[in-house]
């Protein structure tokens, strides 16, 4: 779970109130037996594999490479000329495959 570093502090005895009211809640939740869950929520949210996705545009500016980057020979992405580790031109490698 992501922590918001900005939201103000809570003092341990506002923390302990929450925590007993918490526990309060989870105890008549356990009890009540019915899970909630939204249908159309979860069918939004799933995908199926092979799904029709024609209709579906992406939009990616593509841009050529650079004169100071290079196209890594073992794992043929695109790296800035400070990666190289050896090699020239068809037979260069980046730092990472080397």
């Amino acid at each position: 779970m992501a922590t918001d570093y900005d939201t103000p502090r809570k003092t341990d005895e506002e923390l302990h109130e929450e925590s007993l009211e918490e526990l309060k809640a989870k105890r008549v939740d356990a009890q009540s037996g019915q899970i909630d869950v939204d249908e159309a929520e979860a069918a939004e949210n799933l995908e199926l594999p092979g799904a029709d996705l024609s209709g579906e545009e992406l939009a990616v500016r593509v841009v050529p490479k650079q004169v100071d980057e290079f196209t890594c020979s073992r794992c043929f992405l695109v790296h800035h000329i400070t990666q190289l580790a050896k090699g020239e031109g068809a037979k260069a490698v980046c730092k990472e495959c080397n």
